[in-house]
């Protein structure tokens, strides 16, 4: 595959801070920087075990409904006082499989930090289907915008939450209402790495060759969403790491390179935060000569 110069905005990312060297194991001789990697997953994973009960209770003005076939219930109007909107559009997180917005601390503390307005949005473990996921995921983005005053919304999606997001804005006409769609290990592409994909749906829609992805694949004619991927080449859950990446020749899309992490640290992380802190600063298509499709390197 062949893509122009890196783009100018994410450029300036400086490098990931290098982790301990480990004790070579016995057996087959594995990279430094891929046990290091294994290394800070677990920490991560320890830590999300920590305060996942914490991001269960939808956050007030974010909610998503308990089944996917519930429609989205509405804010009460006496708990949500007037907004008066900023220059930039709020962010809307989504997380992956089997998770909540407990995901997006780092994230959240770096937008907010930055003057943006993030919105994590919980999604049901029981949704069945990526494209009823989206069509849910498209409420709430309405809802959102008769909320905040905005007309359109820029999104961070983490692993299957990226999938649904981009669904929605390919599939379902979401173009109209997002901006900029940041996504952090998603497998674009499918991946061969999906446990209980022979229990759950869902989880086998996010394999390479499912009707989802093959939807995907399809022709999308003036999309107007600017797509920005981040991938890593130690993420084991993208297999191969290139399916992170997004290949379409209808689409505005660069793709991020993460150096030193894995799968679950990408959303945790700060230098990546910082990254897709920039990606969602970064001009829209039109103001900047540099926003043609391409590849760059937050590491």
């Amino acid at each position: 595959m062949k893509f122009p110069p890196p783009l100018s905005p994410l450029t300036h990312l400086t490098r990931l801070p290098s982790l301990p060297r480990l004790p070579r194991p016995p057996g087959p001789r594995l990279s430094s920087a891929l046990l290091g990697a294994t290394a800070l997953e677990l920490f991560v994973l320890a830590g999300r075990l920590a305060v996942y009960p914490f991001g269960l209770v939808p956050e007030r003005g974010g909610t998503a409904p308990a089944e996917a076939t519930d429609p989205p219930a509405p804010a009460p109007a006496t708990t949500v006082p007037p907004v008066v909107p900023s220059a930039a559009p709020p962010v809307v997180l989504l997380h992956g499989f089997i998770d909540n917005r407990s995901a997006f601390v780092v994230l959240r503390r770096t937008l907010t930090r930055h003057g943006r307005r993030p919105e994590s949005l919980n999604y049901s473990p029981l949704t069945r289907d990526v494209r009823t996921a989206a069509g849910l995921l498209g409420r709430h983005v309405e809802e959102i915008c008769a909320r905040t005053g905005h007309s359109r919304v820029d999104i961070v999606g983490h692993s299957l939450g990226g999938l649904i997001a981009r669904y929605y804005v390919q599939r379902l006409g979401g173009d109209r209402r997002v901006r900029t769609l940041v996504t952090l290990g998603t497998p674009h592409g499918g991946t061969a790495v999906a446990p209980g994909a022979g229990v759950h749906p869902i989880v086998r829609q996010m394999r390479g060759g499912s009707s989802v992805i093959e939807e995907l694949r399809g022709p999308a004619p003036g999309c107007r969403t600017r797509f920005v991927s981040f991938w890593s080449e130690l993420d084991q859950v993208m297999v191969p790491v290139g399916t992170a990446c997004v290949d379409h020749p209808d689409l505005d899309a660069v793709n991020v390179r993460v150096t030193g992490i894995g799968h679950l640290a990408l959303p945790v992380h700060p230098t990546v935060a910082a990254a897709v802190r920039d990606a969602l600063e970064a001009p829209e298509a039109g103001e900047d000569d540099a926003t043609a499709t391409g590849t760059t390197s937050a590491a």
